[in-house]
C-alpha cells in the first residue's frame, strides 16, 4: 500500500472547525473497529455477499481518511466479493490495518 491515510478531507470539510474534527474523527475510532470485525466474520463464514455489503460500508471511512487509491481498490474488492470470489483480501486487510493504526493515533 503506497498512499497513507491523511486528514487532508477531514480539514476541507470542517473548514478548521477543530471541535468538528474531533467528532469526526471520534465517530470513525468507534466504527471503523466494529466494521472491520464485522467484515472479518463475514469473510471467515465465506459469506462473501455479506462481506461485500461490510466493504461497502468501509469505504465510507477510507474516503473520508483520503485513501483514494484503496477507494477504488475497495470498489473493485467489493465487486469482486458479489462475484463471490475473494482473491484481494491481503490487500484490503493491508488497507484496514493503515486506518486502524492511524486513527488510534487521535
Amino acid at each position: 500500500m503506497k498512499e497513507k491515510p491523511n486528514l487532508s478531507y477531514i480539514n476541507q470539510l470542517s473548514g478548521g472547525d477543530k471541535i468538528f474534527e474531533g467528532k469526526l474523527l471520534s465517530v470513525i475510532k468507534r466504527e471503523l473497529p466494529e466494521e472491520a470485525a464485522t467484515y472479518r466474520t463475514s469473510i471467515k463464514n465465506k459469506d462473501f455477499t455479506e462481506a461485500a455489503v461490510n466493504v461497502h460500508k468501509l469505504k465510507h471511512k477510507i474516503s473520508i481518511l483520503g485513501l483514494e487509491e484503496s477507494y477504488l481498490f475497495a470498489e473493485n474488492y467489493e465487486e469482486e466479493l458479489r462475484e463471490d470470489k475473494n482473491v484481494s483480501q491481503s490487500e484490503f486487510e493491508e488497507i484496514l490495518h493503515a486506518m486502524s493504526a492511524f486513527i488510534e493515533e487521535f
